[in-house]
C-alpha cells in the first residue's frame, strides 16, 4: 500500500509559509500552458499577498529594497493563475499568463532561462534556440 497522499485526501492544510532570516522566500514563476521556467525572483510576505490579491506577480526587489510588480515597466505583466507551494513551505511556484508575445526577461527574452551551461569543456554559455 503507498503512503503518498492524493491531492484529495483529508483535510486541507494551513498554510504557515518559512521566509528566510531576511524575510524572504524563492519564487520561480513557470508558464501556467506549457511548464517553461520563465524568471525567479524573491517574495516577502507583502509580496505575497499582493500577488493574491490582484493575480499579478509581485515580488521584492533585494537591490532597490522594495516591492516590485513585473511588467511595471515593460508592460509584460504576469497574470498568476495558481500558486504553488513545496512541501517545507520555503519556496513557491507562480504558474503564469505572459501577455501574447511577451517577455518574462528584463533582456526581451520570453524566459531568462535562454542559455545553458555546458556540461563538459570549457564553461561556456549557449544560447537556447
Amino acid at each position: 500500500m503507498s503512503s503518498s497522499r492524493s491531492a484529495s485526501s483529508g483535510p486541507p492544510e494551513p498554510f504557515k509559509p518559512k521566509f528566510d532570516a531576511q524575510g524572504l522566500m524563492a519564487a520561480v514563476a513557470v508558464d501556467a500552458d506549457n511548464g517553461e521556467v520563465l524568471m525567479t525572483a524573491y517574495m516577502n510576505r507583502e509580496a505575497l499577498e499582493a500577488t493574491r490579491k490582484t493575480q499579478r506577480a509581485t515580488f521584492y526587489s533585494r537591490s532597490r529594497k522594495k516591492l516590485w510588480v513585473k511588467g511595471e515597466t515593460s508592460g509584460n505583466f504576469l497574470a498568476v493563475e495558481e500558486i504553488r507551494v513545496d512541501c517545507d513551505q520555503d519556496c513557491l511556484v507562480l504558474r503564469v499568463k505572459l501577455p501574447k508575445g511577451g517577455a518574462a526577461c528584463h533582456t526581451g527574452e520570453r524566459s531568462c532561462f535562454y542559455r545553458k551551461l555546458t556540461l563538459t569543456g570549457p564553461e561556456e554559455l549557449e544560447r537556447l534556440a
